[in-house]
């Protein structure tokens, strides 16, 4: 068996079995680089070394969580839960269903502008959700439907719209390793090229939103409020203090390209303002970081999993040997392209990094089966962004996952990754499919 498929597997058979996902990474880890041939010592140096890789997030994310309970401490979060749930009391039961729609509306336009109008990424969910899950458990809302909603918000703005993290997608990654690969891509409209994955996108939100996850969902309430309610209250110069180190934190990051930076700025001006005193700022620091703990020490492992999964070469045997059942039989090839660019995505947890690894086979071959320079894009796009969703390493589901579940009720396996895979792989599956035959 591919060394890749194998770790893979072993990945998301242990994830599923509530093996925590730090180990179901190593483990898998280690059934790969043995497989592949590399021996127990060299498996164990390689993810060893490809940890590093993950540092930079981890911190990131550690610094973020400290930023967001400072703000918690600012009464900034108290006094968005007690606005929004004045309108959950002046509604009466069948009000309950406009307030969801319109919560999720909401989350899921924040989620889509941090990927191209304000490309923050996942930086904005441990501030906005955690406030709002009291009035999600007033409303009995899912939190299901909003992984998906948190999730599609993150992926399908970068892989159809060529702005922010979708001009770097699309562009600067996409159609650059495709013309390198030997496609002419002068006259292709990526958007044009994108579409159909992307309708497949929207149509698994509805159905999470509309079908699979509409019935009301009870949360206890008593934990949330362990979490997130404050004993004191807050003032007007709190509130200002808390917007202003939101806005400092964004305009740093922008400028800087550094979230940790950001998230410092941000933490120091609620120390500097005496929102956050000066005695508690050590506490408040560790309480937020033990909060995104696990997100940060996942995307470590995850990168350690990914360095393994490189050194054994087992990619591009997986690519290749899948080239060579193909053939000359065209829907064949298109659907084994696609799905092992899921489990290539699934096991490194990024489609950005799926691109160069694929693209140097998929693009010839397609060529030569005669695909379109368009469908060839949308045929590596799609193949890239499979798995982003579903993957337990990926922080399209891990962000969702930190922000759902400060209060322990949101189990990242079976409420954000399976959720997420079977609503958007399964339907990007299909219409990349179909993208790719028609184009």
């Amino acid at each position: 068996m591919n060394a890749v498929v194998a770790a893979v597997a072993v990945m998301l058979v242990l994830s599923l079995c509530r093996v925590h996902v730090v180990v179901a990474l190593i483990l898998g880890a280690l059934t790969g680089g043995l497989l592949g041939g590399l021996g127990l010592q060299t498996t164990l140096e390689t993810f060893q070394n490809g940890l590093g890789k993950g540092a930079n997030i981890a911190l990131s994310y550690a610094l973020l969580g400290a930023f967001a309970v400072a703000i918690a401490k600012s009464g900034l979060a108290h006094a968005l839960a007690d606005r929004a749930l004045q309108l959950v009391d002046r509604k009466q039961q069948g009000g309950a269903g406009l307030l969801k729609l319109i919560l999720v509306l909401l989350l899921g336009g924040v989620a889509i502008a941090s990927q191209n109008i304000l490309p923050i990424h996942i930086a904005f969910i441990p501030l906005l959700v955690p406030p709002l899950l009291y009035v999600m458990a007033r409303l009995n809302l899912d939190r299901r439907a909003v992984a998906c909603v948190l999730t599609f918000g993150l992926i399908t703005p970068y892989m159809f719209l060529p702005v922010g993290f979708g001009g770097i997608f699309l562009n600067d990654i996409l159609l650059a390793n495709v013309a390198e690969s030997g496609a002419e891509v002068a006259d292709v409209n990526v958007m044009h090229a994108m579409a159909l994955p992307a309708l497949g996108m929207l149509l698994g939100l509805l159905v999470a939103i509309f079908i699979s996850y509409r019935k009301p969902r009870e949360y206890d309430v008593a934990r949330i409020r362990q979490v997130e309610r404050m004993e004191g209250g807050y003032s007007p110069m709190s509130l200002l203090v808390a917007l202003a180190a939101v806005v400092a934190a964004f305009v740093i990051q922008l400028w800087l390209d550094s979230m940790i930076m950001g998230a410092l700025a941000g933490f120091v001006i609620f120390s500097v303002s005496g929102v956050v005193r000066w005695k508690d700022a050590d506490g408040v620091f560790t309480e937020g970081m033990k909060m995104m703990a696990m997100i940060g020490f996942i995307m470590i492992a995850a990168a350690g999993f990914a360095e393994v999964m490189r050194a054994t070469g087992a990619i591009q045997t997986l690519v290749d040997s899948s080239a060579e059942v193909i053939g000359s039989n065209r829907a064949l090839a298109a659907l084994l392209m696609l799905l092992v660019g899921l489990l290539i995505t699934m096991g490194i947890g990024s489609s950005f990094s799926t691109i160069p690894i694929i693209a140097a086979i998929y693009v010839p071959l397609a060529m030569q089966l005669g695909f379109s320079p368009m469908a060839i894009v949308a045929l590596v796009g799609t193949a890239a962004a499979l798995g982003d969703a579903g993957s337990p390493a990926s922080d399209s589901t891990l962000g969702p996952t930190a922000g759902l579940n400060v209060d322990g009720q949101h189990n990242h396996i079976w409420d954000t990754v399976v959720p997420t895979f079977l609503h958007y792989n399964l339907p990007l599956i299909a219409f990349g499919w179909l993208a790719v035959m028609v184009l």
